[in-house]
């Protein structure tokens, strides 16, 4: 494999991006047509063997058949490099090559078939990893630990190979949930649009911790203020960026809400602008129902996130000058418990994830409203608990 260099990268907005990367496997969709390849993270143990691909056509939703792209221990969360030629996953697990941590693992992508060929593992630093994401210089996996209740940044090197972490940083504290919140859980870590500042949703703490991020040094260091913080018992999950980059959303996973933000990029600060519900009105939430996914479409306009227990997606409209969402319906994914989903970067549709019924059921987006509409596609993953996307071809 040749040397990768490390080129910023300008992320998908609207319904298209925003420059291309030197790599003929990502480009801006055309509506019309063309594929996208698409990667499930999976909980192994049970049917799963690890890392699955699909490809997705752009002009009727269809999936192919799932193809085992590469055998791994509990890969639940993927992340693709901005260059397309790279793909990092936890290993969701305690005990990583005889040490109370889980493991991040590297692996090239063959532009021709999507198949993965494992470059090597590293430990997360905590137990547990569950989210990870790679920063915009393609410098850095940083990588969240539930189970550790810390967060972790790991160099990557010219050939795509995961070095030992140079940013660590172990939460401290407690909320209010004596059964949910007795300790720490990081369960996600996101970087700003301006690769500066970190956020890592502590679900123990009832906070968004924020660090500052220096990519060249892949550090990890407390902002001033150090967090944000949610209503107690909240279980702050994921997190998610809106396009202009002037506001931000958490997923609670505990109460069902999503909080939605302000975001200075100059400071790293957020400040709380409303929290809705993701339920449809006249429904209770119970101990068996929790939120998972937060994601914001390409074009701005809408928030998705997802009810597990309700199985269904909520969907939301965005104010673009405040920042404030309205709750437009909740559609069921035709599933069981739907641990994540994925907009596909042209916007046209949603995959989401059923873990508990092994199934990935597509939707298309209505381009006006948000809402979701089945397709009929419906694709046997086993324990599908992660959807990414990588462009193919037009």
């Amino acid at each position: 494999m040749q040397p990768l260099s490390h080129m910023g990268f300008i992320g998908w907005i609207a319904l298209g991006c925003l420059g291309l990367t030197l790599t003929s496997t990502l480009g801006c969709a055309s509506d019309k047509g063309g594929s996208m390849r698409v990667y499930f993270g999976t909980y192994t143990g049970g049917d799963s063997k690890g890392i699955y691909v699909s490809d997705l056509n752009l002009a009727d939703g269809h999936l192919s058949e799932p193809r085992l792209a590469a055998g791994t221990v509990s890969p639940s969360f993927l992340a693709i490099h901005p260059k397309g030629e790279l793909l990092y996953a936890v290993s969701e697990i305690e005990d990583f090559e005889g040490k109370k941590t889980g493991g991040v693992g590297g692996f090239a992508i063959d532009p021709k078939t999507g198949l993965l060929t494992a470059l090597n593992k590293q430990p997360s630093r905590g137990g547990g990893p569950c989210h990870l994401v790679v920063d915009a210089t393609g410098r850095n996996v940083l990588v969240a630990n539930y189970g550790g209740g810390s967060v972790a940044s790991l160099p990557i090197d010219e050939n795509g190979r995961l070095g030992e972490a140079t940013g660590f940083a172990q939460h401290q504290g407690s909320s209010v949930n004596e059964r949910r919140q007795s300790a720490p859980h990081a369960h996600s870590i996101n970087v700003d649009p301006n690769n500066r500042f970190a956020f890592a949703a502590d679900l123990g703490l009832d906070k968004v911790l924020v660090y500052r991020f220096d990519a060249a040094k892949g550090s990890l260091e407390p902002n001033d203020p150090p967090a944000a913080e949610v209503a107690p018992g909240s279980g702050p999950r994921h997190f998610a960026f809106h396009p202009s980059g002037k506001f931000a959303y958490v997923i609670n996973e505990i109460f069902l809400t999503v909080t939605a933000f302000a975001y200075d990029d100059d400071k790293g600060t957020l400040t709380e602008l409303q929290t809705i519900s993701t339920l449809p009105d006249g429904v209770e939430r119970t101990d068996k129902d929790s939120t998972a996914e937060v994601q914001v479409h390409p074009s701005g306009k809408f928030l998705y996130g997802s009810n597990r227990g309700h199985n269904s997606l909520a969907i939301f409209s965005i104010d673009e000058k405040t920042g404030r969402l309205t709750h437009v319906g909740n559609q069921s994914t035709g599933g069981k418990t739907p641990r994540n989903f994925g907009i596909d970067p042209t916007g046209k549709y949603v995959l989401a994830a059923n873990q508990a019924s092994d199934t990935v059921v597509v939707f298309r987006v209505d381009m006006k409203t948000g809402k979701l509409e089945p397709t009929g596609q419906k694709l046997a993953v086993p324990a599908p608990v992660c959807v990414k996307f990588l462009r193919t071809g037009s």
